[in-house]
């Protein structure tokens, strides 16, 4: 593998960093870091392992491979495999030929993808492994601390974005939460004055209706309010 020139990096870098403030979706994203990592690397296979942090398991999210074989590989427990082991330790691993390296847990799809070397850093967020980032050569090479620096650069970049959009899905999340706490509040502010109930009673009518109907709270709860809105409507016409 040649060494990469300044501008090489400087576009590969710029391209990333672009694409983290742009409109695109995440997979996207993780997409175009995968194919540009691959082209700045000449890597055969370049991918991308997020941790579910419940199951303890890397996945692959993004890789610019079309082998089914590699694409389809199973996840990787935390501690197993190079991957396993990156994600556990937070530290990068060099392998020179994962065909012959008993820690490397799929020599079957490397030997039939003709995988040779391999670089894989961690995605780390606040001092948190987030996932894995991996390179692959088709012939023996040993990765220079440049070229290390460099994985660890776009893996810093991908780990940014990636906890981004999850901080942007938790916040909608608790926003969605919230809106739906005002809406049940206000139903049942409406079956306590026209039932007689109690503010448990209250509530427990609109779980109830909920579970029967299979809808959510928030539905039940708006389908009052709605139907509220309505006798008013009906009364003033009067």
């Amino acid at each position: 593998m040649k060494s990469l020139s300044s501008k090489q990096i400087i576009d590969a870098l710029t391209k990333i960093s672009d694409a983290v403030t742009s409109d695109l979706y995440l997979e996207e994203i993780l997409k175009l870091i995968v194919t540009v990592t691959a082209e700045v690397m000449k890597s055969k296979i370049c991918s991308l392992m997020l941790l579910d942090k419940t199951t303890q398991e890397l996945a692959v999210k993004a890789t610019q491979s079309v082998s089914e074989f590699y694409n389809k590989k199973p996840d990787a427990k935390l501690g197993e495999g190079i991957a396993g082991r990156v994600a556990q330790s937070g530290k990068s691993i060099t392998v020179l030929d994962v065909r012959k390296d008993k820690r490397y847990l799929n020599q079957a799809i490397a030997k039939k993808e003709n995988l040779c070397s391999l670089l894989s850093v961690p995605l780390l967020f606040k001092g948190s492994v987030i996932g894995v980032l991996n390179c692959y050569t088709v012939k023996p090479h040993r990765f220079s601390q440049s070229e290390i620096r460099i994985i660890k650069s776009i893996a810093g970049l991908a780990a940014i974005v990636i906890e981004n959009f999850r901080l942007v899905i938790e916040t909608q999340a608790i926003q969605e939460e919230l809106e739906a706490r005002k809406v049940i509040e206000r139903a049942k502010g409406i079956l306590m004055k026209r039932e007689s109930l109690s503010e448990q009673g209250a509530y427990k009518l609109i779980q109830k209706y909920s579970m029967d109907k299979r809808k959510s709270m928030r539905e039940v709860s708006e389908a009052i309010l709605l139907s509220a809105e309505m006798q008013k409507f009906s009364y003033g016409k009067e």
